[in-house]
């Protein structure tokens, strides 16, 4: 009897230590891909900071030109246009 309870503990023992490394190892794999992910994130938000901060300061450039020689057409289209050519630029420097 004492020996059939020290096997079944033994079992046990071996069950237990095999299931927390298991779980242990995909922890370990999913703390990987959310580091990987959050590295991701953490270019994206640098990334988008970076483009709106030329947003603002082609604004106020336009405000600049706007408040010097007062509302033109060609303003508006210097903007739009800036825009565009700083978005082709960008996907042309990724391609690279």
């Amino acid at each position: 009897m004492l020996v059939e309870d020290f096997l079944k503990m033994d079992i046990f023992f071996v069950v237990t230590t095999l299931v927390v490394a298991v779980l242990g190892l995909f922890a370990a794999i999913a703390l990987y891909y959310v580091v990987r992910i959050l590295r991701n994130v953490e270019h994206i938000s640098h990334n988008v900071a970076e483009e709106s901060d030329n947003l603002r300061a082609d604004i106020a450039q336009l405000r600049e030109r706007v408040r010097a020689e007062g509302f033109r057409l060609k303003h508006v289209a210097a903007f739009v246009r800036s825009l565009f050519g700083r978005a082709a630029r960008v996907a042309k420097k990724k391609r690279k």
